[in-house]
């Protein structure tokens, strides 16, 4: 429904106001019947745009964008006038000609999202990188975020959380599907549910997003749905393995053995890691914030010693044989978390 009155509204505008609209067929020499075809092909259903090409064909002569944005057309979007005078002036600070020349589409696909004029104005302010966006990557990389589950409601959400994702490109969101998929394995279903509640996990370092993984994987003995169900991925590694290490050097956190058995009840990823550090040491590290603090700068320097003794391995094992590696799998996993994160 939001959809659709957003449709209505650019349409209306669009019809109402030729002379200052973003195809003007005055200042191309065009009639105004084809610029309103080119300009509605963003609010159509494919079963509607193929009405439309007959009418299309009979016009060879392409219709452009106006490079450029009025408060007087931003007003007839919907904005009020100080939302049109910031986004003029956020456009007006960007270098070069990308920003004018894209920012009708970017703003007309936002808005064919749904969006409010509000929505549309926070989440520009958050990334105004957006506005340097050509009108077919955005059209690409949203039709790509639907076919990967995010479904109208969730993708709304995404973008205006995280607007990065938009400048994100499509081979790159697919590099990362594929890496979730193959080599963590989870399942369609759980990659849309990290896609949607942690959309940043497309820009993280690959290395250390496997690196993560692994960890929580091997060292805590945690499977792929609870990982997923407690949103891993919008925690650091630092933050992980300072709560896991707290716990374990505690006693009341076990690495599971070969079968998954523990000789304790270890507590839920989503205890330790969802919960704010003073609920985390009442409730479940039962210690204070004093002992935590201690031992956070302990670890501190614990990890810096031992990235340099790792550093000074590697370097001496690099003229040596291979050695043989041990064909069990969850021993290589073990071993292959802390050593592929000393490669940087």
């Amino acid at each position: 429904m939001g959809t659709r009155v957003a449709a209505r509204q650019a349409l209306r505008w669009i019809v109402r106001n030729p002379p200052s609209s973003v195809f003007n067929p005055l200042r191309f020499g065009r009639s105004h019947l084809h610029p309103l075809c080119t300009g509605c092909r963003l609010f159509c259903s494919p079963t509607s745009q193929s009405t439309l090409q007959p009418t299309q064909h009979n016009h060879d002569l392409p219709c452009k964008p106006v490079a450029e944005l009025t408060p007087h057309s931003l007003l007839d979007m919907g904005f009020t006038d100080t939302q049109a005078e910031q986004i003029c002036e956020a456009v007006s600070k960007l270098r070069g000609g990308n920003a004018a020349k894209h920012a009708l589409s970017t703003l007309t696909a936002l808005f064919v999202l749904g969006l409010s004029p509000s929505t549309v104005l926070k989440l520009l302010e958050k990334c105004p990188e957006l506005y340097t966006v050509k009108e077919l990557q955005l059209q690409q990389r949203i039709a790509n975020l639907r076919k990967l589950g995010l479904v109208e409601g969730s993708l709304q959400r995404v973008v205006s959380y995280y607007p990065q994702i938009l400048t994100v490109p499509v081979k790159t969101v697919k590099s990362v599907v594929m890496f979730l998929r193959e080599k963590c394995l989870f399942t369609v279903q759980q990659v849309t549910d990290i896609l949607r509640d942690t959309p940043a996990v497309v820009l993280e370092n690959m290395d250390q997003l496997e690196y993560k993984f692994q960890y929580v994987y091997f060292r805590m003995g945690v499977k792929q749905a609870e990982m997923a169900k407690c949103r891993l991925f919008r925690f650091t590694l630092d933050e992980v393995r300072c709560r896991h290490c707290f716990l374990e050097r505690r006693g009341l956190y076990q690495t599971p053995d070969k079968k998954g058995q523990t000789l304790i009840i270890n507590p839920k990823l989503e205890s330790i890691l969802s919960a704010d550090e003073d609920t985390f040491l009442q409730h479940v590290a039962n210690a204070s914030a004093e002992e935590y603090d201690v031992f956070k700068r302990l670890m501190a320097r614990e990890w810096q010693e031992e990235e340099k003794h790792w550093g000074t391995v590697e370097a001496d094992s690099d003229g040596g044989e291979e050695e043989e590696v041990e064909d069990d799998e969850e021993s290589r996993g073990r071993d292959g978390y802390r050593k592929r994160r000393r490669k940087k």
